[in-house]
C-alpha cells in the first residue's frame, strides 16, 4: 500500500494511519506492506515510477501547499488506472479538486486554502467561519454524526445509515459544485444530517475509491479494525 505524503521522512507523522493499516491487515488475515513515498517526488519524476507495482494508494490529511500537486497526481493516476483508493481529511480534498480540473475540466479548480483566487474554488471557507478571525475558531474539531447512501462503498463498510467521526480540519468541499460533480460520475455517500457538509466522496465503475472528510484512523485498534481501512 503506498502512502502518499508531505511529511513520510517524519517517522510519527502518518503513524495512526500506519497503524490502522495493520489493523486492517490482522481483519483481512494479510501482511500489509507500506510504501512511503514523498509527494514532492512524484511532483517531480511522475507517478508511474512510483506507483506502477502498489496494490491500493492511500493520500493522508495535512496542512499547506507543499506536495499538494504530487498528491493530486497520485490520485489521478489510482483513478485512470483503476488502483484501491482511500483520500482521508486533506487526502479527500485533493480528490475533489483533481475530479473538478481532469473531469469536470474545470482547469484551474482548487482550494482556497492552496489559491485565494481560484476561479472554481470547490473547497474553501463556509461563509460563517470566513468572518472569523481566530483561526482556531475555524476548525471543525470532534465528533460530527454522518448520514451514509445506500448501495455505496461506504455503506457496504460500516452496514449501517448513520455514523459518527471525528474531525480536525478547517476547510470544506463547496456544495455550489456538488451537483455538477454528481453528474459527471462522483457519488456523495455521506453528508452530515442537515445535507450542508459532504463528509464521504466515491468513484463509481471503479474497484473501490473512497476519500472522508474525517479521520477514521483515530477509531481504528488491534482487534476492532475501522470498517473503511478493513475494506480498502
Amino acid at each position: 500500500i503506498a502512502v502518499v505524503g508531505k511529511y513520510i521522512e517524519l517517522n510519527d507523522a502518518y503513524k495512526s494511519i500506519y497503524e490502522a493499516l495493520k489493523h486492517a491487515g490482522i481483519a483481512n488475515d494479510a501482511k500489509v506492506n507500506i510504501k512511503k513515498i514523498d509527494a514532492e517526488e512524484i511532483e517531480q519524476k511522475g507517478a508511474e515510477r512510483f506507483l506502477k507495482d502498489v496494490a491500493g494508494i492511500l493520500v493522508p490529511g495535512g496542512f499547506g501547499n507543499r506536495g499538494i500537486e504530487g498528491k493530486i497526481e497520485a490520485i489521478r493516476f489510482a483513478r485512470e488506472k483503476n488502483i484501491p483508493f482511500f483520500g482521508i481529511c486533506l487526502g479527500m480534498q485533493c480528490v475533489v479538486i483533481e475530479f473538478a480540473r481532469h473531469v469536470c475540466n474545470l482547469k484551474k479548480a482548487n482550494s482556497t486554502e492552496f489559491e485565494k483566487c481560484t476561479p472554481y474554488p470547490v473547497i474553501s471557507l463556509l461563509e460563517e467561519q470566513k468572518r472569523v478571525k481566530d483561526m482556531g475558531g475555524t476548525m471543525r474539531l470532534g465528533a460530527y454524526p454522518c448520514k451514509l447512501k445506500k448501495g455505496t462503498f461506504s455503506f457496504e463498510a460500516y452496514g449501517k445509515e448513520k455514523i459518527s467521526e471525528r474531525h480536525r480540519h478547517r476547510y470544506e468541499f463547496d456544495t455550489h459544485y456538488r451537483r455538477s460533480m454528481e453528474k459527471d460520475g462522483m457519488v456523495v455517500s455521506g453528508t452530515s444530517p442537515d445535507l450542508r457538509l459532504v463528509e464521504i466522496v466515491e468513484l463509481k465503475n471503479h474497484p473501490w475509491f473512497v476519500a472522508c472528510q474525517f479521520h477514521p484512523e483515530f477509531k481504528s485498534k488491534p482487534d476492532d479494525c475501522h470498517p473503511l481501512f478493513r475494506d480498502f
